[in-house]
């Protein structure tokens, strides 16, 4: 009897620590940035959660572990869905876009976003004139 009571308390202390957590973020608001999954330099690496923040004028991702990346001078120059084997890894039904940032010598990143977030996203970091006539 006295397991059933402390289990009873137990579960109760519980629920009044994760409502507390539920209602300071829900007084916080939402949280800053686009939420995504990176991979730097695209084509190689693994998927790494992330965000990318578009203020001050310039496009930067910050992955959950790491060094964030500038994008300076940031191109959107392909948008297509993920493969069955990338989808493994992010969500299949997210929608990836290949960024060139840099002066021509900068590399190349792919952010995974959910089709939702695509929109903000790409007024972020814009299309390439090769990209968007096509």
């Amino acid at each position: 009897m006295i397991e059933i009571v402390a289990v009873v308390f137990g579960a109760a202390g519980a629920g009044w620590l994760l409502r507390r957590k539920h209602l300071r973020r829900a007084a916080a608001g939402p949280a800053a940035g686009i939420p995504c999954m990176v991979r730097n330099p695209a084509g190689a690496g693994r998927w790494r959660p992330g965000r990318v923040y578009a203020d001050q004028g310039t496009a930067r991702c910050v992955p959950g572990r790491g060094a964030p990346v500038p994008l300076p001078g940031g191109r959107a120059t392909a948008v297509r869905a993920p493969s069955v084997k990338e989808g493994m890894s992010i969500n299949p039904g997210s929608r990836i876009v290949t960024c060139a940032y840099g002066d021509g010598d900068g590399g190349t990143i792919e952010i995974a976003v959910m089709a939702l977030d695509l929109s903000e996203l790409l007024e972020a970091i814009p299309r390439s004139e090769t990209e968007s006539q096509s």
